[in-house]
């Protein structure tokens, strides 16, 4: 069992920064040993994959959306995946959740896709005002 709980999330102003952070409890395998991804839900629309990285942090991949804007990172001592957040838009709105593929330890493929990943957390709040 593995339990995800994000926070970092606000009301900022376009053009402002926010960093998001998920922390992991995990029972059984390690925290990293696996992947883990952003996603996030703007009301009335799909949760959209936003950032995923690898178990070691060395491969990370982004939407197009959010390229050259926002950086994933991860800590495997702390149990916790990052979202830093620059230059936000009002149209990075939504709830941020974060996500863990456990299919493959080690995997060196990144998930992009809601269904590859099986656990996630409760989200947080992000709002950008214009």
């Amino acid at each position: 069992q593995r339990q995800l709980v994000e926070s970092g999330g606000g009301l900022v102003q376009a053009g402002d920064s926010l960093r998001l952070s998920c922390v992991a409890s995990v029972s059984g395998r390690a925290f990293s040993d696996y992947s883990m991804g952003w996603f996030r839900q703007a009301p009335g629309k799909e949760r959209d994959f936003v950032a995923a990285i690898n178990w070691s942090g060395e491969s990370k991949l982004y939407a197009d959306s959010v390229k050259g804007r926002f950086t994933i990172s991860r800590d495997n001592a702390k149990n916790t995946v990052y979202l830093q957040m620059n230059s936000l838009k009002p149209e990075d709105t939504a709830v941020y959740y974060c996500a863990q593929d456990t299919a493959t330890p080690f995997a060196q493929v990144l998930g992009v896709m809601i269904h590859e990943y099986d656990y996630w957390g409760q989200g947080t709040q992000v709002t950008v005002s214009s």
